[in-house]
């Protein structure tokens, strides 16, 4: 017997760009709708947290009087594959940049295919959100976009190039060393141009303890560009360190923090 989220859908959705189609899984609360529509979390690699954060949310937003947590839609941004991650999110979540960020990383290794972010933001925004708005009760000044690693930079793209497009950004151990230096040049416009931006945001940027080791400076990337964005005012900008956690096991507290600062 087959074993299923309650209150979940599944849709395969054309991407209009690169013969590429996405595995979307929504999940819906069964509970009144609120007046103003249910917030909702759009998840990056769906395939490897949709499961993890449709549970927090669940359990969490059953005595939202207690918890501060309120019901939610769940948007899982998966691949039709079994596994958690995808190679396609090379190109998905990473940007048009030269490639002397990342190929001495690779050293003798082929690169995959990268630079469709800019592609993969238009899906989002022109067909994804479309979708679920047009199917479901979504209240569109309560949206969240949350990703990890590499969905983490893209994250900080979409803040940096369209701030106003979600109304929560959270970011986990983000792969900035992918594309830091067109990411930093993002980042400067930001600082110039935003910090008059008409509404107010709320960023977590959060990484585990134990990448501080890493190669890429993962964590000290992170650290350093927090600093940078706590300048803009109309910026809520927070950074986490989670004792004793490496670059996956830091999602499930990441993912805690994430929904109680996204559903409050």
């Amino acid at each position: 017997m087959d074993v299923t989220i309650p209150n979940t859908e599944r849709f395969i959705i054309n991407a209009g760009y690169s013969n590429r189609s996405f595995q979307i899984d929504v999940f819906y609360p069964n509970c009144s709708v609120p007046e103003n529509g249910f917030p909702i979390i759009y998840l990056l690699d769906g395939n490897s947290n949709f499961a993890t954060v449709v549970d927090a949310v669940r359990l969490q937003s059953r005595r939202p009087e207690r918890t501060n947590v309120y019901p939610a839609i769940v948007v899982g941004i998966g691949y039709q594959i079994e596994q958690p991650f995808s190679k396609e999110r090379f190109y998905d979540y990473t940007l048009s940049a030269p490639e002397f960020d990342i190929s001495s990383k690779w050293n003798d290794r082929e690169l995959p295919p990268h630079g469709g972010a800019e592609e993969f933001a238009g899906f989002i925004k022109t067909v994804l959100k479309p979708f679920i708005e047009n199917k479901y009760v979504v209240n569109k000044q309560k949206q969240t976009i949350f990703g990890h690693s590499l969905g983490g930079l893209f994250v900080l793209h979409t803040l940096f190039t369209n701030s106003q497009a979600f109304q929560t950004y959270i970011v986990g151990s983000p792969s900035i060393h992918w594309n830091q230096t067109l990411l930093l040049q993002e980042r400067d416009a930001f600082l110039a141009n935003n910090n008059g931006m008409e509404n107010s945001v709320s960023l977590l940027i959060a990484a585990g303890e134990l990448e501080g080791n890493h190669a890429s400076f993962m964590l000290e990337n992170a650290r350093t560009l927090t600093k940078k964005l706590s300048t803009v005012s109309q910026l809520k900008v927070d950074f986490h360190i989670y004792d004793n956690e490496n670059h996956i096991s830091v999602l499930p507290r990441l993912i805690n923090q994430a929904i109680k600062r996204a559903l409050k």
